[in-house]
């Protein structure tokens, strides 16, 4: 996976992506297998436009179904707009791409708390805040949650080691 060229893909092409999940908990605090770089999109019609470019630009591929899995390049424009969440395949690794997350109440209110930061060799991201991420693990169904997550989380807010 390279999530450097995904992430600075989608900086190149003006998304407003907030990182979310394993990869923004990978990049700021603990080394945890994640398989995929889940990103949380403004949702408006010019950001999701934005998204779409950069999608094409990785070579992304995605479909409602099996029979119609295709490069999103040869999608119709407006594409995203079609459901909530998308899990896409790219050269580059697997990439969802939501437009609401659970347990987050929208996304303006998470970018003004999401902080900025740097991949290790130096790409920009946003990533959702701490407190955002731990609500995201709580409103999961139990069987689906981290609980090592939650809980390095939750002692982190609290400022124990």
């Amino acid at each position: 996976m390279n999530v450097d060229h995904i992430l600075n893909t989608f900086n190149q092409h003006h998304v407003s992506y907030l990182l979310i999940g394993g990869m923004n908990f990978l990049l700021r605090h603990q080394p945890l297998t994640t398989y995929d770089v889940d990103l949380w999109i403004e949702d408006s019609p010019e950001n999701r436009q934005r998204c779409e470019a950069a999608l094409a630009a990785l070579s992304a591929e995605w479909g409602p179904t099996d029979a119609t899995w295709s490069p999103v390049a040869q999608l119709p424009a407006g594409w995203l707009s079609r459901q909530g969440v998308f899990a896409l395949h790219s050269p580059h690794g697997a990439i969802d791409i939501f437009r609401s997350v659970q347990g987050l109440p929208d996304w303006p209110t998470s970018a003004a708390r999401a902080v900025s930061e740097q991949t290790p060799t130096g790409i920009r991201y946003h990533g959702i805040s701490d407190e955002d991420m731990l609500l995201c693990q709580l409103a999961l169904a139990p069987p689906l949650q981290n609980q090592t997550r939650i809980q390095y989380l939750a002692n982190k807010l609290r400022g124990a080691p």
